[in-house]
């Protein structure tokens, strides 16, 4: 039986480098870290199941690798892009001094920011609006698994460009 697994052992690791030999320079590099944190997740998961770690602690462990993703998941938390970004915590956001020449004055939406949400141009009329907030909205609503934040904006394209149009 022994026998048998370490010829299994060897085609494998024999297959696993020839393979290895085939990747280039930042391929390798990509390969070593996986390599690296399956063996480390396996490890953390042996330790956990014979006792040796507490559940809570392996958990920790292995959220640490997702640190390095988390300028990229931040872009999606308004806060935590402020954090990221070197804001100083002001809420108005950059260029709040100054308004834009297309925009409407107390709207943080110009015309132009509207029709390119919704698909349009600045000549389209009421009825493009409408069909066009129709059309998005069925499939970004958030009944139907898009999101409140798509949903919004929509919402506030609509409003916008239809004040304006008769």
């Amino acid at each position: 039986m022994q026998w048998i697994l370490g010829i299994a052992l060897a085609a494998a690791l024999f297959v696993v480098l020839k393979q290895w030999g085939r990747l280039s320079a930042e391929k390798k590099k990509a390969a070593t870290w996986k390599v690296v944190l399956m063996v480390g997740g396996a490890m953390l998961l042996f330790m956990v199941l014979t006792g040796r770690v507490h559940v809570l602690t392996a958990a920790v462990a292995a959220l640490i690798p997702l640190l390095r993703k988390l300028p990229e998941i931040a872009r999606f938390v308004p806060a935590l892009n402020r954090f990221f970004s070197g804001g100083d915590g002001n809420t108005a956001g950059p260029g709040a001094g100054h308004q834009r020449h297309d925009q409407a004055p107390g709207n943080g939406m110009s015309e132009r920011e509207a029709c390119d949400i919704l698909g349009l141009t600045v000549a389209c009329s009421r009825e493009d609006v409408i069909m066009a907030h129709r059309r998005l909205m069925q499939k970004m609503h958030p009944d139907r698994g898009g999101s409140d934040y798509l949903a919004a904006k929509i919402n506030e394209a609509k409003s916008v460009l239809l004040r304006n149009r008769v």
